[in-house]
């Protein structure tokens, strides 16, 4: 990945034995005015390693590096196959370090700052299918045997957590909440309350991101799943805790609660994959638009902001529609 070097690229004997120094010196300044982590000062370390390597086998000074030295080098990587993440976060050690000598009077230029690494590939969130979502939305919770009703759960404990667990999954997936609209919501609406529901207009109101406030439809089955909880919440709160969902202790459940309470459920109604809250939101857009093609209105019902950010679900869609190509269709298939 070394290329040849240029006609006056000969580096500096007594920037060579600087060298060290430089780099010592750079780490012990984000070791102790930076406070980095041991984690981060590793990756550093090991991008600014490559970084000596490189510049002492073109060869060329550190401090005479240019920008097309920086881009030969970031090629090189590549080639090497280094994903875009791990260069764009060698870029970032790199940068860090020339800004670091420019401060210091050493350089008078940062040949790192306008080279970009590669925009790494989107992922696609994952969802569940609807058979799975549906599965899931209708597993009785803890407490209440597979294919009883959650009033035969054996105690009064058992009855609210089963209760409670099964709306929380019938909003995540019916209404696509995120996990932090979900436990903001209260039990009434009021001046200070971040979310609600409505249950005579069937609607929630919740706070999302920028605090920009958005109703959502609730349908039929999560209504019910809610007044269930109502009125099982009563074992778990106290008259003036305003929270809608409570932990055993009567307090307003945390995102990291309602995410362990969603993956023990979700093993336990037999899914074959990691369920958290944000899966379910995936699922209810992703299916929404199978359904619907309206990508609009799943935008409003989301809450984004832009509608680049609801199209990854069409992608979703794509994806769904393609497996059922292959399956069902005749000249899909490989003889």
């Amino acid at each position: 990945m070394h290329g040849q070097p240029a006609s006056g690229d000969t580096p500096d004997p007594a920037d060579a034995a600087a060298l060290p120094e430089l780099l010592t010196r750079y780490l012990q300044h984000l070791t102790v005015e930076r406070r980095l982590a041991g984690r981060s000062l590793t990756l550093y370390r090991h991008a600014l390693s490559g970084l000596a390597a490189e510049a002492s086998s073109y060869p060329v000074a550190l401090t005479g590096v240019e920008a097309h030295h920086v881009r030969r080098w970031l090629s090189g990587l590549r080639e090497q196959g280094l994903g875009p993440r791990s260069m764009a976060l060698t870029l970032s050690a790199w940068r860090g370090f020339y800004r670091w000598l420019g401060r210091e009077g050493i350089v008078k230029a940062n040949p790192v700052e306008g080279v970009r690494a590669p925009k790494a590939p989107r992922p696609l969130p994952k969802a569940l299918s609807v058979d799975q979502a549906v599965a899931l939305a209708a597993y009785p919770g803890d407490g209440a045997a597979e294919g009883t009703a959650l009033a035969e759960a054996q105690t009064p404990v058992a009855r609210a957590l089963a209760a409670r667990d099964h709306a929380i999954v019938e909003l995540l997936y019916g209404c696509g909440l995120r996990v932090g609209e979900l436990v903001g919501l209260d039990l009434a609406a009021s001046a200070s309350a971040a979310g609600w529901v409505d249950g005579p207009d069937a609607t929630v109101h919740v706070l999302g991101k920028g605090a920009k406030r958005r109703s959502v439809p609730v349908g039929r089955l999560a209504l019910l799943a809610l007044s269930e909880w109502q009125a099982q919440r009563v074992v778990f709160a106290g008259a003036d805790e305003p929270a809608l969902f409570v932990s055993q202790r009567g307090t307003r459940l945390t995102d990291s609660q309602v995410r362990a309470r969603l993956k023990a459920t979700a093993l336990k109604a037999g899914l074959p994959t990691h369920v958290h809250p944000h899966m379910l939101r995936h699922s209810f857009a992703s299916h929404l638009l199978q359904s619907s093609g309206d990508l609009r209105a799943v935008q409003e019902l989301l809450g984004h902001a832009q509608i680049s950010t609801t199209q990854v679900y069409t992608k979703l869609d794509f994806q769904h529609l393609a497996k059922v190509y292959d399956a069902a269709h005749p000249r899909a298939k490989r003889r």
